[in-house]
């Protein structure tokens, strides 16, 4: 096929007009052109008065072997810098392994780690045991909205925990840095899209599902892992693991359930508290990583969209944003989670503790659009090295803005932050929150320094987009679960220094959103299944 980028186009466009772009970077009749498959879709928003999609396509044409006309002819002929042939890596794996595994994999959370990890395992005959802390999808969207209404916290399924991981209440996003040469990028998003995703995800630029999408993704890929030999075990959580001679003999299922195992992934996210603790006290080799701390803020979604498009906004998918600012007091400000028309979320997950996050649906229909506004920190700023320092210094402004709104999520306006007074009414913004919030003084729950970087970095971007440091901006806080505190570490072959346990995504320290996560359990299945075969 001929790749054709940089075909741009107005943003009213109908498909013959993109069928007719096609055939002028081509120089061909349409007649001459058999189908065309859209790679990439994204928006040109540089000149307000004339943006732009821009799209790249690959293209089947009909070859005139009589006339010696083909697609290096053509590519040629067209005399365009833009066309050239198509090259595809599709993802391509055959397992090698030449020892026998003894017994299941035992998979740990059904994250997007942990899922692909699971699915390719079950696909090539290894019959995996999935075990999830929390509930299956739809019960625990049950148990995490009975949360927002009642307050009543299930510390094992909430936002955190349960079938499709912290993503699953969250944008969706599936946009990664993550360079990938081996197609591993790509069959993540073929892999969703067969499961339920919508079948644009494969080429937006800014590819997302949206949590009321996701869900039905992970429900799908979960019966298909049992149709392919798999077991998933909801609300069964990991609390011991046996070693012996610096190998895996062992796990322990709540407290009461003793399985063989000898090869263990612990795709556990970046909650796991309690797990971590256990690791390190069975001797697993951990370190404090750095994460970013900070809040959320929400203005008008329509504030953000004429900034982003101009008057072009309204025919436009939501406007999102991605803003950085390096602050004269030496740290880097951030925007981090950015969800269009979506809603904060209590996303707390232990008793006296209150942490904020966001989420979107598929729609991104809702009237605010809200960030995270972070900080990076690290163990200077947690006081010591400890391997589990990042988390105690997490609990700590957790516990503070749990204390300062009373177990409610804490909210202040942009302007009560910089009079350093507590808000007591709301402006023109109404917070689009899930769960109670109140009013209260935000410099309660951050530490003073990262309060005055995020001031800094409010008011810059203002400079980017007007009205963000608006005075009734609406904060909330804090936002702690950005990633993972905590590395497990592991070799190159992605084994930890106890054999038979492969630390795997997020949790582990090794991703940093829901593709890069995938992507990591597809490498720790590829290590498994290069070292072992199936005993089934």
């Amino acid at each position: 096929m001929i790749r054709i980028t940089q075909l741009k186009l107005p943003i009213n466009h109908k498909d013959e007009d993109l069928i007719d772009g096609i055939g002028k970077a081509l120089r061909l009749p349409k007649h001459k052109i058999l189908d065309y498959k859209i790679i990439k879709k994204s928006i040109d928003a540089r000149k307000k008065n004339n943006i732009l999609y821009i799209y790249t396509v690959d293209v089947a044409i009909a070859v005139e072997e009589k006339e010696n006309i083909n697609e290096d002819t053509i590519i040629k002929r067209s005399k365009n810098v833009n066309v050239s042939i198509a090259k595809v890596s599709d993802y391509s794996f055959t397992p090698s392994g030449d020892v026998k595994l003894n017994g299941r994999p035992v998979v740990v959370g059904t994250g997007p780690a942990g899922l692909f990890c699971s699915w390719l395992l079950a696909k090539h005959g290894y019959q995996p045991l999935v075990i999830e802390r929390g509930d299956e999808v739809r019960k625990r969207v049950q148990t995490v909205e009975h949360f927002w209404d009642t307050g009543r916290l299930n510390t094992e399924s909430n936002v955190q925990f349960g079938e499709g991981g912290a993503g699953t209440f969250s944008d969706g996003k599936l946009n990664t840095m993550v360079k990938d040469v081996k197609g591993r990028n790509r069959f993540v998003l073929d892999i969703f899209a067969a499961h339920g995703a919508p079948g644009e995800i494969l080429y937006l630029n800014k590819p997302h599902i949206g949590t009321d999408k996701l869900r039905t993704v992970v429900e799908h890929m979960r019966e298909e892992i049992i149709g392919m030999g798999g077991e998933v075990r909801f609300n069964t959580k990991l609390t011991d693991i046996i070693i012996e001679d610096g190998q895996l003999k062992a796990i322990e299922l709540n407290n009461n359930e003793l399985l063989p195992c000898s090869v263990l992934v612990p795709a556990i996210g970046h909650s796991a508290r309690d797990t971590f603790q256990l690791f390190l006290n069975r001797g697993l080799h951990l370190s404090p990583k750095p994460f970013a701390i900070g809040l959320r803020i929400e203005h008008k979604q329509i504030m953000i969209g004429k900034s982003q498009y101009g008057d072009e906004f309204i025919n436009l998918p939501p406007a999102d944003y991605k803003l950085t600012h390096q602050s004269s007091l030496g740290r880097g400000v951030y925007s981090f989670c950015m969800c269009p028309g979506g809603f904060v979320v209590n996303a707390s997950s232990e008793e006296g503790h209150m942490c904020v996050n966001g989420m979107s649906n598929n729609a991104r229909d809702e009237e605010n659009a809200n960030s995270a506004i972070v900080v990076t920190v690290g163990p200077k700023d947690f006081g010591n090295t400890d391997p589990l320092s990042g988390l105690a210094f997490q609990k700590k402004w957790e516990q503070l803005a749990y204390k300062s709104a009373r177990g409610q999520v804490p909210v202040q306006l942009f302007g009560d932050l910089l009079m350093n007074r507590p808000s007591i009414t709301i402006g023109h913004i109404k917070p689009n929150i899930k769960g109670n919030y109140q009013l209260t003084n935000l410099r309660e729950c951050l530490p003073g320094d990262i309060i005055d970087n995020l001031i800094e970095g409010i008011q810059a971007f203002e400079h980017k987009i007007k009205g963000f440091a608006h005075e009734e901006a609406v904060l909330s806080a804090v936002e702690t679960r950005t990633s993972s505190p905590v590395r497990i570490h592991r070799k190159d072959d992605f084994e930890s220094n106890i054999k038979g346990i492969y630390p795997c995504g997020e949790g582990a320290g090794y991703a940093g959103g829901i593709t890069s996560a995938a992507m990591d359990g597809i490498k720790v299945f590829e290590s498994i299944a290069s070292k072992y075969f199936p005993q089934y």
